[in-house]
């Protein structure tokens, strides 16, 4: 494997903005929590939650250390913002424990419609936060993309669950997670960032993940406590690099799109057919997304 100094992993050190590299990585990096958000319903069906979201992050960093060979590049672990990463490192333990306890009673295209509020968040933060104030076509985008999910959702129409509140909680900590993703990927290096949040959410996590432990039945249940690194570890590394090349306001947009991998996962997973509405609505989410490309295309980036 190519050895990188970190100073190479950070891209020159501060964020440049290539906007459509930034997109393509955020759409894949979307399909890798989509994933990961599956396999935690269909373990939670034998399986404690809290185990469950602790495994995630040790085999995240069991992972991650030997992908980066951590021993030849301890380097990787010093940070010029350490309070920001152990913040952002809980931001993500924060998601995932209510993503995961959400998606056990939730359909999948449901927590992420609630998750989709996000962009709201993230928009107008970006502006104090990080000086990225979104025009007035991105906040359009925003809100025909945000439309969509309200067809998929209809909310009021029939009562949504109780656990609805767990999706909000983690969408809250998702868009200060996004924020300060970027804002870190000025001065760190993307594995390292990487690194950093596993071993601090696994440690924050590990007398919880402890305290409920139930042995694995069989070798497929540990397969898939596995994956559960694999997909967070790569769709956040993906997620770290999609926000170090583009702004936040110009990715926001794009988060909708989960919602086509969270119905697709449902339907051939868990059996779960999507109804005309949120066909209907997927639909508008994506051109939402595609207007926004569309712009930057025009823009010349």
């Amino acid at each position: 494997m190519a050895q990188h100094s970190p100073e190479q992993q950070t891209l020159g050190g501060a964020a440049s903005t290539t906007p459509i590299a930034g997109i393509g990585l955020l759409v894949l990096a979307l399909l890798g929590f989509s994933l990961l958000d599956a396999t935690a319903k269909y373990l939670s069906a034998s399986l404690p939650v809290l185990q469950i979201a602790w495994m995630r992050f040790v085999t995240h960093v069991i992972l991650t250390l030997i992908f980066f060979q951590i021993w030849k590049a301890p380097s990787l672990f010093k940070t010029k913002r350490p309070f920001l990463q152990i913040i952002r490192a809980l931001c993500l333990l924060g998601i995932t424990i209510f993503n995961f306890l959400a998606v056990r009673y939730l359909q999948l295209a449901e927590t992420t419609s609630i998750m989709f509020a996000a962009p709201f968040v993230i928009t107008a933060l970006a502006g104090p936060m990080l000086g990225e104030w979104a025009g007035l076509r991105r906040w359009v985008a925003i809100v025909v993309g945000f439309a969509g999910v309200l067809v998929v959702t209809q909310p009021g129409m029939g009562g949504m669950h109780w656990a609805v509140i767990y999706s909000v909680i983690a969408m809250i900590f998702f868009a200060v997670y996004a924020l300060l993703t970027r804002q870190l990927t000025a001065t760190e290096s993307s594995a390292g960032m990487l690194i950093i949040s596993g071993v601090v959410a696994s440690v924050a996590m590990a007398p919880a993940g402890l305290s409920v432990w139930v042995m694995p039945e069989d070798v497929w249940t540990w397969v898939l406590l596995f994956a559960l690194g694999a997909f967070g570890a790569g769709g956040h590394f993906l997620f770290i690099l999609a926000h170090r090349v583009a702004p936040a306001p110009v990715l926001a947009p794009f988060n909708y799109t989960q919602i086509i991998w969270m119905i697709a996962l449902g339907y051939f997973i868990f059996a779960d057919v999507p109804t005309l509405t949120t066909l209907v609505g997927a639909a508008i989410v994506i051109s939402s997304g595609l207007y926004i490309l569309y712009r930057e295309r025009v823009r010349g980036i």
